[in-house]
């Protein structure tokens, strides 16, 4: 996917969500009137806002995180560092979580500041030069400020989520009199569900997108990044689907609590890599060209459409086309 294309397409998702939630507001306020939604509305914005506000302390309790000095891991770090010079961002908080997948994500807020995550087992199964492509990745999310995107796009279906079962409830118990009647506002507030529906479908398409764009930012930043980057992306995916069972077993749902947040989603390990017999004594190379050989079914496509990242298989195929243009200096 080209840069243009993938800005085209990002900025017409936004735009979409904008001008839908817009259109859908303006036609819930003429059923039931400013004040009840506004407040509604109000609540939500307020809500989300503490959410993302106190988020990195919910998401360092539920991951274990806790931040590396430049005396833990010293290559980590100056790696962390050199990417944040290069991107022209202020250095991020370094932080690991100890947690049994590896993956890495970016995260922060005004109180806390820009933080970037790697997980123990990350750094157990990649080697340095994929890490350092991770790294820029995740860095990538930073620099393109996708943590306040997604934030603000996120609360436009949540206020039609919240107003449509406040609405259902409101009606069945009766809170609505004249012709604001039982079912007369249990319609409108399955109308506001359905519209909660539509729009998250367009957050995870825009959600697809920057993942996309940070993967492009950290291959031309990184020195071979595309390559990088891809053995990096097999080899998680390989390694989570393995692991998967284990956390499974152990009923530790938190790990997926805020997997969009992940570089690379874990639920969709399993259904992105291909049969692991097959792949137990393969190079990282022939590991990332078996995924890539692998076709996209229907199934495949329709799974995509519910998840906050790209499907594997279309993801390495970008990071193959940038690297081939970057092969023969095409921009």
């Amino acid at each position: 996917m080209g840069l243009w294309k993938l800005r085209l397409s990002m900025y017409g998702t936004l735009t979409l969500i904008i001008m839908l939630s817009t259109l859908f507001f303006a036609i819930i306020l003429t059923l039931i009137g400013a004040l009840n939604i506004l407040l509604l509305a109000t609540f939500v914005v307020i809500f989300n806002i503490l959410q993302w506000l106190y988020a990195p302390k919910i998401i360092d309790s539920i991951y274990h995180t806790r931040e590396i000095s430049p005396n833990d891991n010293p290559k980590l770090y100056n790696t962390v560092k050199r990417l944040s010079e290069k991107m022209g961002l202020k250095m991020p908080k370094l932080m690991i979580a100890h947690i049994p997948i590896p993956n890495a994500f970016a995260y922060g807020s005004p109180l806390t500041g820009p933080r970037v995550a790697v997980t123990s087992e990350l750094l157990r199964v990649l080697e340095d030069e994929e890490v350092e492509a991770v790294i820029g990745h995740e860095l990538g999310h930073l620099k393109h400020r996708d943590v306040q995107i997604m934030m603000f796009v996120s609360v436009l279906p949540a206020i039609f989520y919240f107003l449509g079962y406040s609405l259902m409830l409101s009606g069945w118990f009766g809170g609505y009199r004249g012709r604001n009647s039982i079912g007369y506002m249990m319609i409108v507030g399955f109308i506001c569900l359905i519209v909660y529906w539509i729009l998250s479908l367009f957050v995870l398409g825009l959600s697809r997108y920057r993942e996309y764009y940070a993967d492009r930012r950290s291959a031309t930043t990184v020195e071979d990044g595309a390559r990088k980057l891809s053995e990096a992306l097999a080899k998680i995916v390989h390694h989570t689907s393995k692991v998967k069972s284990f956390y499974a077993e152990k009923n530790i749902g938190a790990l997926g609590a805020f997997k969009s947040l992940f570089i690379s989603d874990p639920d969709r390990a399993e259904t992105d890599i291909i049969n692991l017999s097959t792949l137990r004594h393969l190079t990282d190379q022939q590991l990332v060209n078996r995924i890539l050989s692998r076709k996209i079914t229907f199934a495949d496509r329709l799974i995509e459409l519910f998840s906050s990242h790209p499907n594997i298989v279309k993801r390495l195929k970008a990071l193959k086309e940038i690297e081939e243009k970057s092969r023969y200096g095409v921009a």
